[in-house]
C-alpha cells in the first residue's frame, strides 16, 4: 500500500478549525467517518483533554483503526454505525451535546486499496461497492436489475454524467447477454460507448459512473441529508463542525445546511430581531476552502476536497 493513501486530507486545517471548541477539558469530539483513523488519531493527540466518539459503517475499518487508537485507551469510543445514526449513538453514550464534529466524506483509503471491494475502476474486481458488506445490495445488482430509466437518473444525478443514456443503453444490451459481475467489463463498456470527445476530458471515463453507483449502493446523499442537520443539532453552543466533501453534490448539501443555520429568519421590517429568528450558526470558512497546491502534490486524493466549517452560536428556538 502506498503511503500517500494514508495522509488524512487537509488535516492541519481541520484541527485548527475545531481547536477553539476542543481545547477545554472534557470536550467531546465526534469523527463521523473514522476510516483508518488518521483524523481521529490526530484529534486525540492534539487535544489531550478531549474524548472521541468515532463512527464507521465498515467493520474492517473499525478493527484496523481500533488497533491504531488503542494507545488512547478509554478516551476513544468506536461505534459500528452509519453517520446519520449519530443521535442514537450519542443517546446510548449518554451525551446530550458535543463540542466538535468532523466529517471526511471521501471513500476510505482502505476501501480503495482493497481490490476485492470493487470501488476502484483502475483494477478489475467484483462489482460490490458496499461500505458495509453485511447489508444492502451490490453495484452489480443495481446494474443488472434496475430499469433503464432509473439507471439513467442515477448516472445523471449522482455522477453528473452527460452521456448517461449512451452508457445505460450499452449496459442494458450487454446485461441481457450476461449479467455484470466485475469492474473491468463495465470500464471497457463505458470506454466503447462514449464518443471520442468525451474520452479526452476529465480522467478515466468510468469515474462518473463508478461514483454514481457507489452513491446509490450506499445511499450516501440520503444519509448525508439526515446526518449534517443531526450533527449541527448535536453541537453545544460554541461547538464547531468541519466537513470535507469530494464532489459538488455533497458540497452543495453541506453549504445549504450551513447557510440555513447562519441565516436570520425574521420577517422583513422588524425593528429588533427577536432571539428565535437569530442565526444559529456562524460560518467559519468563506465559501469552501481548497487544499493547497503543496498538499495536492503530496497527496493526490486531496485534489477534489472542499472544506466548510461552522460554529454553533445559539440554541435552537423552542
Amino acid at each position: 500500500m502506498s503511503n500517500s493513501r494514508h495522509v488524512p486530507v487537509m488535516l492541519q486545517r481541520c484541527l485548527d478549525l475545531l481547536a477553539p471548541a476542543l481545547e477545554r477539558p472534557g470536550a467531546v469530539v465526534v469523527d463521523c467517518t473514522l476510516g483508518l483513523g488518521g483524523h481521529s488519531e490526530a484529534l486525540l493527540a492534539r487535544f489531550p483533554e478531549a474524548r472521541l466518539v468515532a463512527l464507521d459503517r465498515d467493520k474492517e475499518a473499525l478493527r484496523l483503526s481500533g488497533e491504531r487508537l488503542a494507545p488512547f485507551g478509554e478516551r476513544a469510543d468506536l461505534v459500528h454505525a452509519v453517520y446519520d445514526e449519530l443521535p442514537g449513538v450519542l443517546d446510548r453514550l449518554g451525551l446530550s451535546k458535543v463540542d466538535g464534529v468532523l466529517f471526511d466524506l471521501g471513500v476510505s483509503s482502505m476501501q480503495l486499496d482493497e481490490a476485492d471491494r470493487g470501488f476502484a475502476y483502475a483494477q478489475d474486481a467484483p462489482l460490490d461497492m458496499r461500505m458495509d458488506q453485511t447489508t444492502g445490495i451490490s453495484a452489480a445488482e443495481v446494474l443488472n436489475t434496475y430499469p433503464p430509466g432509473e439507471l439513467v437518473r442515477i448516472l445523471r444525478a449522482y455522477g453528473e454524467e452527460k452521456q448517461a443514456k449512451r452508457i445505460v443503453s450499452a449496459v442494458v444490451r450487454e446485461r441481457g447477454k450476461e449479467p455484470f459481475d466485475n469492474s473491468a467489463r463495465l470500464v471497457e463498456l463505458i470506454r466503447d460507448s462514449l464518443p471520442q470527445a468525451a474520452k479526452r476530458t476529465g480522467g478515466n471515463p468510468a469515474k462518473r459512473t463508478f461514483q454514481a453507483l457507489r452513491i446509490e449502493v450506499n445511499g450516501e446523499l440520503t444519509v448525508l441529508e439526515r446526518a449534517i442537520p443531526a450533527a449541527v443539532k448535536a453541537l453545544a453552543v460554541g461547538g464547531r463542525i468541519a466537513v470535507l466533501s469530494y464532489h459538488s453534490l455533497e458540497d452543495r448539501l453541506v453549504k445549504q445546511v450551513f447557510a440555513a443555520g447562519a441565516a436570520n429568519t425574521a420577517p422583513p421590517g422588524l425593528p429588533v430581531v427577536p432571539e428565535r429568528y437569530q442565526p444559529r450558526l456562524k460560518l467559519l470558512t468563506r465559501g469552501a476552502e481548497l487544499p493547497t497546491e503543496e498538499e495536492i502534490a503530496e497527496n493526490r486524493r486531496a485534489a477534489p476536497a472542499r472544506l466548510r466549517g461552522a460554529q454553533r452560536i445559539r440554541e435552537d428556538a423552542e
